[in-house]
């Protein structure tokens, strides 16, 4: 082939092969570190291979899930602590695989950039690896997308595709009644949802992001920056230990939107909103972005990241199984007749 004139090359134009090349020599290891039965090559194949037999299936139905990080991608560049978000990038995911009864088994990333750079790529990266260790799935393949021309200096973005498995006639919800009993599990913070608000406060507030955080003993930054809590393992042990109908993942929309979504028709839910305590975080952002109550339930997870419809008869010892997993437990309110969410009390 012959040259052409100006001689040109790919990496004159912006993308830099060998720099992929070296991100992928780099997260091999941390890749290897979320491997499980049924994973049936390492990175480095046009796809990943994986065996359901091999994982304990008999007769699987498969369920997949994808979603991102949304805006809290922009505190992550902005204050440069990236090593974080992959984390919630697989609990987004993930999460919400468990809700459908389903036992996260595989995980795919795409991480988009303008220009390729190795440090920051390879923490992000990690952070992924370290979310699918937490979740019991491995990391078995991904996309590196150079595009310069795309993105400004330093941004990115980041998606997530997870891959679940249940035995046949297991899905969730089911069997969703009223007189069920809800269970609430403690977020972690905002987790990632609701940060156009969020970021929006704190241009009202005047903070930076290295200020000190109002709410924590770090800085603003770092405060928000608190991953996503994953959930998996302790709801795969109360699914299987019984008695479980439903799971909500408290999401966008948190739960005035989420916890319908599990309920069949004709159903609603009755929730004391002083089950639980506000955390510290929720309650500055409504102090300085003056939110109405029903704002904040229905844009933020207000404290609480997973709910749990359960059996009447099984709700002591489920939430009991659950705090042994380590979770923060409270009994939010029962599932009732007719349609929507209704709360009673306050939130404090």
């Amino acid at each position: 082939m012959s040259q052409g004139k100006n001689g040109l090359t790919y990496a004159e134009a912006g993308v830099d092969i060998d720099a992929g090349n070296a991100l992928v020599d780099r997260i091999k290891p941390f890749a290897a570190a979320t491997n499980r039965a049924g994973v049936m090559a390492g990175l480095g194949g046009f796809g990943g291979l994986f065996d359901l037999k091999a994982a304990g299936y008999d007769d699987p139905i498969l369920v997949a899930a994808t979603d991102g990080v949304g805006t809290k991608l922009r505190i992550a560049i902005d204050t440069g602590n990236v090593g974080t978000i992959g984390i919630d990038l697989v609990a987004m995911c993930v999460n919400d695989l468990v809700c459908q009864g389903a036992e996260p088994l595989f995980f795919l990333d795409y991480f988009a950039t303008g220009k390729l750079e190795l440090e920051s790529a390879t923490q992000i990266v990690e952070g992924i690896a370290k979310g699918c260790e937490g979740a019991g799935c491995a990391l078995i393949g991904g996309e590196t997308a150079e595009m310069p021309g795309m993105y400004g200096a330093g941004d990115f973005d980041l998606a997530g595709f997870a891959v679940g498995a249940m035995e046949r006639g297991h899905a969730l919800p089911a069997d969703v009644a009223p007189g069920d009993v809800l269970l609430g599990l403690a977020s972690d913070g905002v987790h990632s949802n609701g940060y156009s608000l969020v970021r929006r406060i704190v241009e009202v507030s005047g903070l930076g992001w290295d200020a000190d955080a109002p709410f924590a003993e770090t800085s603003l930054g770092a405060a928000l920056l608190t991953p996503t809590r994953l959930y998996v393992k302790p709801a795969l042990a109360a699914i299987r230990a019984g008695g479980v109908h439903g799971l909500a993942h408290i999401t966008g929309g948190g739960l005035t939107e989420n916890l319908p979504r599990i309920l069949p028709e004709g159903a609603g839910a009755e929730i004391d909103l002083g089950a639980w305590n506000l955390p510290p975080v929720f309650k500055w952002l409504a102090e300085i972005g003056g939110l109405a109550e029903a704002e904040m339930l229905k844009t933020f997870n207000a404290g609480i990241g997973m709910v749990l419809v359960v059996a009447p008869d099984r709700a002591e010892a489920l939430s009991a199984l659950l705090q042994t997993e380590g979770e923060t437990v409270c009994q939010l309110g029962t599932v009732t007749e007719g349609a929507g969410v209704a709360y009673t009390g306050a939130l404090g």
